[in-house]
């Protein structure tokens, strides 16, 4: 590894830490985490006995709420229980082929360099009926401008392939717009998947309450019962109008 792609190492996680320090001290948003969780699994009965795996931990507060989740990072974190990088997770042999019943990943497909390779791939450490479930940003009239003016990870929709070029870091490379176009565009791009998953569910997930909350780089002073009645109030304008208000998106992916 040269001694940039070192440094650029060393930065990412040194902010992955300082994000996680912030995100302990946030309740609006360990709440609205909190409340993606149960988004994101409520089809799933016994979900605290399940073989869990989640890409991508180095912030996540996903373990602390269910502590049978497995966590990982390409970042080398104390907290984890796994280092590696998740485009290989098929070769990856600590965690055994047809071993777990999810895998869960937040935020974290629109910085992988091919996204529908790393999910092509994670189908081979799933039971048959397994699923992958991802929450990733939704580009809707109102998050565009947000994402523009207020984020400085990109939203670039002139790409013409499903990946992200130019890997500076596992935090610092990022194109927003890659898993809305991958899912929401008739592009084609997912149809590699279809051989291995059947698509269980595309659905909305709030629009501002995670930047009411102050996201992961500040803390606005909302208080906690005040953010819960605009998160439910969010929620319910996100499900009912998402092309306008829709923030981000969960996908679910069915091993067949």
């Amino acid at each position: 590894m040269t001694t940039a792609a070192v440094s650029r190492l060393t930065k990412d996680r040194d902010r992955t830490l300082r994000n996680r320090a912030t995100l302990e001290k946030n309740v609006n948003l360990l709440f609205w985490y909190e409340r993606l969780y149960r988004h994101q699994f409520k089809h799933l009965p016994n979900f605290d006995s399940k073989q869990v795996l989640e890409v991508g931990s180095g912030t996540s507060p996903l373990k602390r709420i269910h502590p049978n989740v497995l966590t990982s990072d390409v970042l080398d974190l104390e907290h984890l229980d796994y280092v590696f990088d998740c485009h290989e997770i098929h070769r990856f042999d600590e965690i055994s082929d047809e071993s777990l019943d999810v895998i869960t990943l937040t935020n974290v497909l629109h910085h992988l360099h091919d996204p529908v390779a790393f999910l092509e791939n994670a189908g081979s450490k799933l039971k048959k009926g397994g699923c992958v479930i991802a929450t990733e940003p939704y580009v809707s009239v109102v998050s565009k401008v947000v994402y523009d003016l207020f984020h400085q990870e990109p939203v670039d929709f002139s790409i013409d392939k499903p990946t992200l070029e130019g890997i500076e870091g596992p935090l610092s490379s990022a194109n927003i717009a890659l898993p809305y176009m991958i899912f929401h565009q008739p592009y084609g791009w997912s149809d590699r998947l279809l051989t291995r998953y059947r698509l269980k569910r595309l659905q909305p997930y709030t629009g501002l309450s995670y930047m009411l909350s102050g996201g992961i780089s500040r803390r606005l002073p909302i208080p906690s019962l005040l953010y819960k009645i605009l998160f439910a109030c969010d929620e319910v304008l996100a499900t009912a109008a998402p092309q306008a208000v829709a923030s981000f998106f969960t996908i679910e992916l069915l091993r067949l």
